[in-house]
């Protein structure tokens, strides 16, 4: 599969997203309901960008604290009236598109004495330090392990496993990883037990663990959409 004029496309979704967590990353403060952030995140990707949402017409789903560890699908998604608190853990799932382009990105923050950690290795609170970097490691390892000829079943399998070798746990209401990346969201097939669909036969695929500690009451989450370009896995 080589890059296409829609890769671009969906570069521009991406970028926006990033563009949208830095703007609320510098605006977010102890304090503000999660009903806010929301909105605000909404109301800056469709000024810059999107024309509208294709998840259950959800734009950005917000959790903090122990909802964080909360795995629900968009239909029944209802923002919570709680604050931010001084020292907190949130979690900013952003699902624009625009002319059916999609752009799907997920980052958990981590807020210390009123601020957000720009860097996991900063943050102090070891368990919320532990979560984010193994959602990095675990995305790192998807460029590592991931080939053209591996059925998504296969990197579940890799993946989950490794998951729990770590000493976490899959937290996802269905048990999936990802999904493909396709113009109708019936039209998904997962990263899961079961689909021998090989990665490359789709053109692009989100990688989105949400994982939690035995015992924990905190979730962590890392979305980011990949492709493949003569047989090197990209992420956009």
């Amino acid at each position: 599969m080589y890059r296409t004029q829609d890769h671009d496309l969906y570069a521009a979704m991406q970028n926006l997203n990033r563009a949208t967590i830095k703007y609320i990353v510098g605006i977010i403060k102890e304090g503000m309901k999660l009903r806010d952030v929301r909105a605000l995140c909404e109301d800056y990707l469709l000024k810059n960008g999107a024309d509208s949402f294709w998840y259950w017409d959800v734009g950005a789903f917000v959790f903090a604290g122990d909802e964080t560890a909360i795995s629900v699908s968009g239909r029944d998604y209802r923002v919570s009236d709680r604050a931010i608190q001084k020292d907190d853990i949130i979690t900013i799932d952003l699902s624009p598109q625009k002319d059916s382009i999609w752009g799907d990105y997920a980052r958990t923050l981590v807020i210390e004495n009123g601020t957000v950690c720009d860097e996991s290795a900063r943050i102090k609170k070891e368990e919320w330090r532990n979560g984010l970097q193994m959602e990095e490691y675990l995305h790192k390892t998807l460029l590592d392990v991931a080939a053209s000829d591996m059925t998504f079943e296969e990197l579940y399998d890799y993946m989950n496993d490794l998951i729990v070798k770590k000493g976490f746990l899959n937290l996802d209401f269905l048990g999936n990883l990802g999904h493909s990346i396709v113009k109708n969201k019936n039209d998904r097939i997962y990263i899961e037990k079961g689909n021998c669909k090989r990665l490359s036969d789709v053109e692009m695929f989100t990688f989105e663990p949400h994982i939690s500690i035995p015992g924990s009451k905190y979730g962590y989450k890392r979305e980011d959409i990949y492709y493949f370009d003569n047989d090197r896995l990209i992420k956009i």
